[in-house]
This record gives C-alpha cells, structure tokens and sequence, in this order.
C-alpha cells in the first residue's frame, strides 16, 4: 500500500496551460476622493488591471496597453536581479506579508521587466495553487536545482521565511564573490586590450608618415626600422583578415568552451595554475564551496543530496568532479572530510574545519566561516593585484610604444651622426 502511495505521488499532474503573459497598461481614473489619478500596471488583461484598481478604489476611467518603444528590447536578467529579488521576497515573508501579495509587491516594483515577467509569472502559477518550489523550477535557467532544493525544504518544515533569508544570504556572497573575481580577470585583460589598441593605432596611422619621409632620404634603414614598417604594411593591408581571425578565434573558444566538457576542463584547470590569478580562483571556487555547503546543510538538505548541488556551483569544472567523487564516497558511509583528503585541491585548514564540525555536529557553522575566511582572502587578493597592476600598465603600454618611436628615430639618428 505505502509503495503505491508513494509510486501515485510522484506521478506527474498534466501540464496546465501557460498564464497569460503580463503586459503593462496606461490606466487614468478618480479615487474615492474624486480626483482624478493615473498611472501603469502590468497585467495579463485589461479586465485584470479594472480589478486591481477597484480593488484599490480607483473608479478606472480609461485603460489602454502601453506602446512599446520602437527600439526598446528587455534588459538580460543578472545575477544582481536575481539577489535583489531573493533579498526582497526575504524581506516580505519575515514582516509577514501573505507570499502571493509579496510575489505581487516585489513584482511589480522591479526595474527589469524580464525579471518582472518572470515574478509575475510564478505569483499567477502559486494562485493557482502550485507550490513555490515547483513554479521557480519551470524557471531553471534562473533558478537552480540548489534554490529549488532549499525553497522546497522551507515549504516542507514551515519556515519558509528562514530559508528564504538564508538564500537571500547566499545569494549575495556568491553574487559578490562573482564581482570580484570578474573584476581580477578584467584588469590584466583591459591593459592587454589598451595595449593592443595603441599599437595598431600608431602602425597603421603613425608609421605611414614616417615611411614617406624616410623614402625621400634614400638611404639604407636599419632592421629594425624596416621591420616595424614592414609590420604596418601587413596591418593596413590585411586589416581584414587579422579582424575576422580573432573574430573567429573568439567564436571558435566560446563555443568550444560551452559545449566541449574536455576543452573547459583544460581551460578551468590552466586558469587555476595561472600566477597570481590562478590563486584568487581558487580561493574563490573553495568559498563558494563551503557558502554553499554551509547553506544547505543549515537547511537540512541531507549531505549526498547537498553535495550534488554543491559540485555546480563550485564555478570550476576540477572542483566539480572532485566534489561529485566526494558525494559518491559519502554515499558509501565514508565522512566527509576523509572524501576530502583523497582529493588534492583542499588546503589542510579547510579539511580540518571540515573534521572539526563533523565532530562537534556544527558542520554548517565551520563551513561559513571557511567561506567568511576564503571570501575575505579574494577581496585582499584582488586589491593586491590591482596595485600590482598598475606599474605594470605603465611598463607594457611604454614598452611597445616607445619601441616603435625608437624605431622610427633610428634613421634620423643616423643621419644626423653621418651629417
């Protein structure tokens, strides 16, 4: 009997149809006072937004749809989008507000419409009477099996509220962990970039002037003179080409990275053996790690199911497997930080953190501050590196631009000495 209970509830219920999409209404009317008011509202229908404004007795006296501009396009949902949302709804539930009416509030107020269509859509989805967790799955390139898991663990217990604060937190760390690393790796980038930039500006602008002076000499010019010409004549002749190559470069890499498991692994462990940059990743996957451990053990997600999720959100592929491996020897009954040392990608203090809080039954809380104390060296890191950088900027930049200057005063130097 209890088996086909259980087979019954995992059947699936028949997909309901999908809810209208939310559009956004220009509506004027007089409130209770007798004023007249307006304004915008988003709803799927113009019978939605006449409801909403009795509702608020608002007598609607004209509603109409609003007309798009002619070159306006929704703004990509970030991750901040996602953090604001979390935080927000977080926010709601612990003051109280009843989850369809914050849904509504957080909804309507968010500043990217994509984001809006989205909250909107799951509200209509949980008025109709499907649980949270399941909506903001039918949203997965938004929300992860991880924010599911906890949503679902919230709604289960009853502390719906909790969990949502804690994902809130979560969200936020990882969003700002994100930023920081983002902002490592665009730094040494934006020097190579300007570096770059200056020196195809000079050979293809600077140096033809210099060629037409140094014909006029007839005389011998030394290599290195001749080379940068030579250069610039293969830049301003086949411009073309070297664009559409690192065109294609660029295409060839992303592709490659997206849908070859093989060529990201390379990438993802080369990136980790870079100097300087390569530590800050890896501080920055180990703090993931263990922020996002910390989150879903305090949830009560159990360890291998915690694990699973963990392993995606670590941000680089070595520390996926690892993680994935480590969940197939906790499976078997082995302990955690012993899974750990088999790997050799966790530093000693992580690994006795880890031994210490499955010990003392506070796993959760020295996983945190493994993340407090991870983040905290990502955050010193790239300030390190930025003040690194900065005379080094100036050595790359002046070295390739005061090469190709040397190179065109070699000749008048040596005309000068035979004169």
């Amino acid at each position: 009997m209890a088996l086909a209970t259980a087979t019954k509830s995992r059947v699936k219920p028949k997909a309901k149809p999908e809810a209208e999409k939310a559009r956004v209404f220009a509506w004027e009317g007089m409130d209770r006072r007798g004023s007249r008011v307006k304004g915008e509202s988003r709803a799927a229908n113009i019978n939605a937004v006449r409801a909403d404004l009795r509702r608020q007795g608002v007598n609607p006296t004209k509603v109409k749809m609003k007309a798009k501009p002619l070159f306006s396009g929704k703004k990509k949902i970030t991750g901040q989008d996602l953090s604001i949302f979390t935080r927000q709804l977080a926010t709601m539930m612990t003051a109280g507000v009843p989850l369809v009416q914050a849904f509504d509030i957080v909804g309507r107020g968010h500043d990217n419409p994509a984001m809006q269509d989205i909250i909107l859509s799951i509200k209509q989805d949980i008025e109709s009477g499907t649980a949270m967790s399941i909506a903001m799955s039918k949203h997965p390139l938004y929300f992860d099996d991880l924010v599911c898991s906890l949503v679902a663990a919230g709604e289960q217990a009853g502390v719906l509220d909790i969990l949502l604060n804690k994902i809130a937190t979560y969200k936020e760390k990882t969003e700002s962990i994100k930023g920081k690393v983002k902002k490592a790796l665009f730094y040494p980038a934006a020097v190579i970039a300007v570096a770059i930039i200056v020196t195809v500006v000079i050979l293809l602008f600077v140096i033809p002037q210099f060629k037409e002076l140094f014909t006029s000499f007839g005389a011998d010019l030394p290599a290195f003179t001749l080379m940068v010409i030579g250069l610039s004549d293969l830049i301003r002749e086949w411009w073309w080409a070297f664009l559409g190559g690192i065109a294609g470069t660029v295409y060839v890499i992303r592709y490659s990275f997206k849908r070859s498991r093989r060529f990201r692994e390379i990438v993802d462990r080369a990136s980790l053996k870079i100097p300087v940059i390569g530590s800050i990743l890896n501080k920055a996957a180990l703090a993931r790690f263990a922020r996002t451990l910390s989150t879903m053990f305090a949830a009560g997600v159990p360890l291998v199911e915690a694990l699973q999720s963990v392993a995606g959100a670590t941000g680089n592929i070595v520390y996926q497997d690892a993680v994935l491996k480590m969940r197939e020897e906790v499976a078997t009954g082995q302990s955690l930080q012993l899974a750990m040392r088999q790997r050799d990608i966790f530093p000693h203090m992580v690994i006795q953190m880890t031994a210490i809080g499955e010990e003392s039954g506070a796993l959760d809380d020295m996983l945190g501050k493994v993340a407090d104390f991870y983040e905290e060296q990502v955050d010193n890191a790239v300030d390190s590196l930025s003040s690194l950088l900065e005379p080094m900027i100036m050595v790359v930049i002046g070295g390739l631009v005061g090469s190709l200057v040397v190179a065109m005063y070699l000749p008048i130097f040596k005309l000068a000495a035979v004169v």
